[in-house]
């Protein structure tokens, strides 16, 4: 079950209240990260963090202990509980960091200041603090200039920042493409020369940033920049971008910027979809069903690949296997299938989802070399999902329990019956339940 979504006022006025409380003890504290940032930005924050000279125990006992998690405690980090429409706050004490040992973790941390504490930080946007009683914000790093000259820059030496953490190499790239901003050009070199320790982050925190990075704006150009500077042929090795260096990948990155409803599963099917049909247009199989049926099956092998090595929930699984078949049923028969075959598609709840990307590859049809009237798919699926639910998912004419009645053995003969009988109706070629029985009969 989804969490229900933040009051942006009172999630604001939570942020506030902490840092008040806070300084009423007598500690210096700021909102800090990347609410600061989008303030700056003009942006609604989507959350809030708290900076603070409070030392951890101190903030337990100001906002007591069952208002408080420790889980972050080791680091300096307190989660302060909120009303349910405010969330929560992490709240931390100024530190800085010893030695990563594990490409994630600091081997140990010292209660500092704030410039010390901004110092340790990933990147320049996200390293200023912020008043949120006078609006004054404090920048040690250049943060502001970077922001305004759009710009993705790390504090201090980018092969440092990435060796502490090897997935901000990712996040680099998440909000150069999500802001619009370009990466500095010693950032960029950094990640360029580094991108392969990227395969020693845990899969679910690639999934993670996939999952930002892809359903947001700017994801087509997340592509391009992932492969641009080399991450890509390590966080998605299945997709070969080492042997397609010489393809157009601008295409993969319009067909996910042409999604309306994105997210990981959708991007992952419509990728991986057009790959195996440039494979089919590159070796000019398309007249050899068996080579056509080899490439189908390499796509489908490359999204369990990708689902498994990941580790995506059941449901992105589900949802991207689902949608790489669909666009493949829509791809082999178009619209002159049967209804029965396109149906199941079409009435489906990721129905939506699955137009959706055809209307992304009808928009692009140029990644495929106009071989395809993919405009005239989608136009027929988006008036085929907009029709009465009734019409196009209508009460089947019979049960299993007619048919028992009506002399067929249980098993899979009875089933097999019922698949007929049910095309037979969608097709139109049966409209009663005496007819669908007499129908069955005459086979």
């Amino acid at each position: 079950m989804q969490p229900a979504p933040l009051d942006p006022v009172a999630a604001r006025q939570f942020a506030t209240e902490i840092v008040q409380t806070l300084r009423s003890a007598g500690h210096e504290s700021y909102w800090a990260g990347g609410c600061v940032r989008d303030e700056i930005l003009g942006k609604i924050p989507v959350d809030y963090d708290v900076a603070t000279a409070a030392l951890p125990e101190k903030v337990r006992d100001l906002f007591g202990r069952r208002r408080t998690l420790a889980i972050g405690v080791a680091f300096g980090v307190i989660t302060v509980l909120g009303p349910r429409e405010a969330g929560q706050v992490e709240v931390t004490t100024f530190r800085s960091d010893a030695g990563y040992t594990d490409g994630r973790h600091p081997g140990a941390v010292t209660f500092t200041n704030a410039r010390e504490d901004a110092l340790r930080r990933d990147f320049t946007m996200n390293g200023m603090f912020l008043d949120p009683e006078t609006g004054e914000v404090l920048d040690f790093v250049g943060g502001r200039e970077d922001l305004q000259a759009g710009l993705v820059r790390c504090i201090g030496l980018p092969s440092l920042r990435f060796t502490e953490d090897h997935l901000r190499m990712l996040r680099a790239v998440r909000f150069a493409a999500g802001f619009g901003f370009i990466l500095d050009e010693q950032t960029r070199d950094a990640i360029q020369s580094m991108a392969h320790l990227v395969v020693n982050v845990s899969p679910e925190r690639l999934a993670g940033e996939l999952r930002m990075m892809w359903s947001r704006s700017g994801r087509g150009r997340s592509i391009s920049l992932l492969i641009e500077t080399g991450l890509l042929a390590f966080v998605i090795p299945e997709w070969e971008v080492s042997d397609r260096l010489g393809m157009d990948w601008k295409k993969s990155a319009e067909i996910a910027d042409g999604l309306v409803q994105p997210d990981l599963s959708a991007v992952l099917a419509s990728v991986t979809f057009q790959l195996s049909l440039l494979n089919l247009r590159e070796k000019d199989l398309t007249v050899d069903q068996n080579a056509v049926e080899n490439v189908i099956q390499q796509g489908q092998s490359i999204i369990r690949s990708i689902c498994s090595r990941l580790k995506l929930s059941n449901r992105e699984k589900a949802c991207s296997h689902w949608l790489l078949n669909g666009l493949i049923v829509f791809q082999e028969h178009g619209i002159n299938a049967a209804w029965s075959r396109a149906q199941p598609w079409l009435s489906h709840s990721d129905a939506p989802k699955l137009v959706d990307a055809l209307e992304s590859l009808a928009h692009n049809e140029k990644a495929f070399d106009g071989a395809f009237e993919w405009g005239t798919i989608a136009a027929w699926a988006r008036k085929q999902i907009e029709r009465p639910r009734s019409e196009i998912d209508p009460e089947p004419l019979v049960t299993g329990n007619d048919l028992l009645a009506a002399g067929i053995s249980a098993g899979p003969a009875l089933g097999m019956a019922l698949a007929r009988i049910r095309a037979a109706q969608l097709d139109g070629v049966v409209s009663t339940a005496a007819a669908a029985l007499e129908w069955l009969r005459r086979l």
